[in-house]
């Protein structure tokens, strides 16, 4: 389980390098046994969205790690990286409010960095 939580703070990272907001990380072990962490994290536009999921395709594939299966690139608004024990969901600010991911999952323990703001409490 730590290997997967420095890919974790690895993804986070990559978020922050490209200036995501409202970054958030999601403990749900405990809630489902579909994945352990839930990383959330939004852009400002459909560009800024694509860019930050680029950027995290880009440092993991360095590292070996590719995405097992990848939703929404075209349409920049909701776009979701499935790592396997990871759920990257990164979405243009409206349609994160709209979906309001951390409410839903809100008995998730909510994970702490220090990568600056990542993963707020």
């Amino acid at each position: 389980m730590e290997k997967i939580k420095d890919l974790v703070k690895i993804i986070a990272e990559a978020c922050e390098e490209e200036k995501a907001i409202d970054l958030t990380v999601l403990n749900v072990h405990d809630l489902t046994v579909l994945v352990d962490y839930f990383v959330i994290a939004s852009g400002r536009s459909i560009i800024q969205v694509r860019s930050i999921v680029e950027h995290i395709e880009e440092v993991l594939e360095s590292a070996g790690v590719k995405p097992l299966r990848r939703a929404g690139h075209g349409e920049g608004k909701w776009v979701v990286l499935d790592y396997g024990s990871i759920m990257v969901h990164v979405f243009r600010q409206e349609e994160r409010e709209y979906y309001n991911l951390e409410n839903l999952w809100g008995d998730a323990q909510v994970l702490q960095f220090d990568t600056g703001e990542a993963a707020r409490s």
